[in-house]
């Protein structure tokens, strides 16, 4: 009982500490803005500059904001970089006051680390089977709207696309955040290219494409639309099959899981005592259970990268 109330008590502390220190960077970010504001104009346009550049130059913080922006989520990234380093750090605390040994460190570290990627990947997916069947009669009716209103500008077909409510619902976010970024926002390309992964096939990436020339310059794609939705209707039945192999991974993936969950029942039923005694206060059977976790954490990432390939 001691030993818990002391491992809460860090937890507590370590938490207190988090929110302390986010809360301080959140003021001296608040003070340094002010500051900057009191620049002329000619350094506030350059330190825009520079800011873009980084951003550009920075993909993998480009990376996560796509998918966030593709699930629809209000995380920013850095807050979702902050979630997983203070779950690295959550790892490492883990490691030291249980296991007590570098390699439960360096797992534990790793695991909780990209936790919150693996589950914002394995969202994604989600999403994007969801969205798999559904696809072709969002373009057929895009397509519709874009003959009505004469060809002549993507944003007039897609609010029409929008505004008829016909989409199922997964769809109808999807297209309905591709309309306001693009009636809002000036990067058409992003916008495009997190409307492409929303969908994660493909046929998306076709689209975006011809919407991106539309775009661009204008010209009339009724023809390509035309030859996309023909293509896609050839290919229905095999993106049926194929819907049905990513479903057979996805219960892969969860199988490992719920027969550790089972056989832990059992003897946690059976024998409470016992298991007590070999699973939680043992070093061997915390070791075991570790080295169970780490083989369950990478079935899913072997799911996730199968689910991607075949999507």
């Amino acid at each position: 009982m001691m030993k818990a109330a002391i491992v809460s008590l860090i937890i507590v502390l370590f938490i207190l500490l988090y929110f302390c220190i986010r809360q301080s960077l959140s003021i001296w970010i608040d003070v340094h803005s002010l500051k900057r504001r009191l620049h002329t104009a000619k350094e506030t346009r350059w330190n825009t500059e520079i800011s873009v550049y980084w951003g550009r130059l920075n993909k993998p913080m480009r990376h996560i904001s796509d998918l966030l922006s593709a699930l629809g989520w209000r995380l920013s990234p850095k807050g979702f970089v902050y979630c997983s380093a203070t779950l690295s750090l959550t790892g490492i605390s883990a490691g030291v006051m249980v296991f007590q040994s570098i390699r439960s460190v360096a797992m534990l570290l790793i695991i909780l680390g990209c936790l919150p990627y693996l589950f914002l990947r394995m969202s994604l997916v989600n999403r994007q089977m969801a969205t798999r069947l559904e696809f072709l009669p969002a373009v057929e009716l895009f397509y519709q709207c874009y003959l009505v209103t004469g060809c002549r500008h993507i944003r007039i077909a897609l609010q029409r696309t929008v505004e008829e409510r016909r989409l199922p619902g997964e769809v109808q976010a999807v297209f309905d955040q591709l309309y306001r970024n693009l009636s809002v926002k000036g990067d058409d390309e992003g916008s495009l290219r997190r409307f492409s992964l929303s969908f994660g096939s493909v046929w998306s990436d076709y689209f975006g494409s011809i919407l991106r020339v539309a775009l661009e310059e204008g010209n009339n794609v009724s023809d390509n639309l035309r030859e996309l939705i023909f293509d896609m209707r050839k290919a229905q039945i095999a993106n049926q099959q194929e819907r049905h192999r990513l479903l057979e991974i996805r219960m892969a993936n969860f199988a490992p899981i719920l027969f550790l969950v089972l056989f832990m029942g059992v003897n946690f039923r059976l024998n409470p005592e016992g298991s007590y005694e070999y699973y939680i206060v043992d070093s061997g059977g915390r070791g075991m259970l570790l080295n169970a976790v780490v083989l369950l954490f990478g079935s899913l990432m072997m799911g996730l990268y199968l689910s991607r390939r075949r999507i």
